[in-house]
């Protein structure tokens, strides 16, 4: 018997990954929901970059004419909202939703479910870190390098994070300090190594980051001396925004991503992952990537799923 249900499939997420996993699947003439609750990391950066043909534009400028073109897809829903449950129905999965506050919540059920809910970071407890992180502090060169290169760079981090960062960071400037934040847990290897390529170790403690409008002036500190770097890149721990892979049953990486393969299925049958909540290469284009892999084999499956329907003899459950 084949079960009906509201949609083919669920996206929960609204983001690069998720938008461009339902455009494949729009295209594909599957009936798809998106649920996106609008809180994606990269939201106060003012310009996304490396993504081919939209190099430089704003963040929101490219969900936004995602959200647009979506528009044109008759099967396609978009939705502003909180998942709050997730979990296995007949013949597929069924999600309830917050969609607007103090509303009533609303269920909906799909064949597949795809996350792609991004993850957030967790800033730091020192001053001015929070407002400068994505403008002026910074996670990737990638992203932001070739915009700060050459200049006077640091690097906000200790022991092998601040190491592995200095070790990389030095292809784009040769004016690079690492700022450890108090005694530093570098080896003497590693110590030599920085010594050896001439960027700086200051194990002073860091009281602040002073900035205008989220682009640093000045990293001061406790002792009330300042230095003046151009920009700062640093990494932060993330967690996931909902608990929703722990609900469905995802293994997770040992870094806390969600465990997927290369097309995004994940350890539960009909259960995929896409984007930042997979992979800690954040950028907009392998999220794009992601969702458009995930969506080929998951429109595999439904193939597969139909065609085995048809050929069932009458009255076979399937």
């Amino acid at each position: 018997m084949m079960v009906e249900h509201d949609y083919d499939v669920l996206i929960i997420g609204g983001s690069y990954a998720g938008l461009s996993a339902a455009l494949q699947l729009a295209r594909s003439l599957r009936r798809v929901l998106v649920i996106d609750a609008g809180q994606p990391c990269n939201r106060q950066t003012p310009h996304s970059h490396g993504f081919l043909t939209r190099d430089g534009q704003a963040p929101s400028a490219l969900r936004a004419v995602a959200r647009e073109q979506l528009g044109q897809y008759p099967t396609v829903e978009l939705l502003t909202g909180n998942v709050v449950t997730a979990g296995p129905v007949a013949g597929g999965f069924g999600v309830t939703a917050e969609l607007a506050a103090g509303a009533e919540r609303a269920t909906f059920t799909g064949r597949k479910v795809l996350l792609a809910t991004g993850i957030r970071d967790v800033m730091p407890d020192l001053p001015g870190f929070a407002e400068c992180w994505g403008r002026s502090v910074l996670h990737c060169p990638y992203c932001h390098g070739y915009e700060v290169h050459s200049q006077p760079l640091g690097i906000l981090a200790n022991g092998e994070t601040g190491y592995e960062m200095a070790t990389l960071l030095q292809q784009w400037t040769s004016r690079l300090t690492v700022y450890t934040n108090g005694p530093s847990t570098l080896t003497s290897d590693q110590r030599q190594l920085l010594d050896q390529l001439r960027i700086a170790v200051v194990e002073q403690p860091v009281a602040a980051i002073d900035h205008t409008d989220g682009m640093l002036t000045a990293l001061r500190f406790t002792d009330g001396t300042c230095v003046h770097p151009t920009a700062l890149f640093s990494r932060v721990p993330f967690r996931h925004h909902t608990d929703l892979a722990a609900q469905l049953g995802c293994a997770l990486t040992e870094n806390g991503l969600i465990q997927a393969t290369e097309f995004g299925q994940t350890n539960v049958a009909g259960v995929f992952a896409a984007g930042d909540i997979t992979n800690p290469f954040r950028q907009v284009a392998l999220a794009v990537a992601n969702g458009s892999k995930a969506v080929a084999w998951m429109n595999r499956d439904m193939i597969a799923e139909d065609i085995r329907r048809c050929t069932q003899p009458a009255g076979t459950m399937v």
